[in-house]
């Protein structure tokens, strides 16, 4: 391969991978945007998430034509192709989990006595770990670490029972305080997003692995 030929399939695969952190930078602060507004009741912040979230958008699609364009352009080979598939894939769940984050946001005003409704003590914790999945599973990507995606993976678990947990409690609390179904109702929801959104950091941390090493982790059902 020329030399010219190789300096321009380099700079296509940073601008890539570039595109790919500005998308997870992004989604990150979604994340915690959101789950600050809703705590808060900010509703102005959660305008912002909502606003921002076109930007996301817009940047899948640069993702995208970025990575058809370098594949139909430099025929890459292996690792190289591996990793160009694995930011197409990573762009379309970044895209979703700033979904999810945005969902989050809407949710904010729909709180109602937000300074004497227990139930929303129990989400902050649950949002933490699925944000630092999102956020260790994207520097798992920019160090190429099949290590780390393996311990993304892992941490799921975490998340799942904290969903089960927080159903179970705010379905009771519904229940015990009939006047609070509304609002307990929109936690579910927020639950149920950042479940996905820990289900969304896993499925990246499969392509990260499978980038890195060419394969999927074993014991991992497909």
């Amino acid at each position: 391969m020329a030399e010219h030929t190789v300096k321009a399939f380099d700079e296509d695969i940073t601008r890539l991978r570039g595109l790919v952190a500005e998308m997870g930078g992004l989604a990150e602060v979604a994340i915690a945007e959101g789950m600050q507004a809703l705590v808060t009741g900010d509703e102005e912040l959660a305008k912002a998430v909502v606003a921002r979230d076109k930007k996301l958008d817009a940047l899948e699609g640069e993702v995208d034509a970025m990575a058809i364009r370098t594949i139909a352009l430099r025929a890459p080979m292996a690792d190289d192709l591996r990793e160009i598939i694995a930011a197409l894939k990573i762009g379309g769940v970044l895209e979703r989990i700033g979904d999810y984050a945005k969902n989050i946001a809407k949710r904010a005003p729909r709180i109602e006595g937000r300074s004497r409704f227990e139930p929303l003590t129990l989400i902050p914790a649950m949002g933490e770990i699925a944000a630092e999945m999102v956020h260790d599973v994207l520097t798992a990507f920019a160090a190429r670490d099949p290590v780390l995606a393996r311990e993304v993976i892992e941490r799921d678990e975490k998340v799942d029972a904290f969903y089960e947990s927080i159903f179970r409690n705010l379905v009771s609390y519904m229940v015990e305080n009939p006047a609070t179904i509304s609002s307990a109702a929109q936690l579910l929801f927020v639950a149920r997003n950042l479940e996905r959104i820990g289900d969304h950091a896993t499925n990246v941390a499969e392509m990260v692995h499978f980038a890195a090493v060419g394969t999927y982790p074993e014991d991992i059902e497909r």
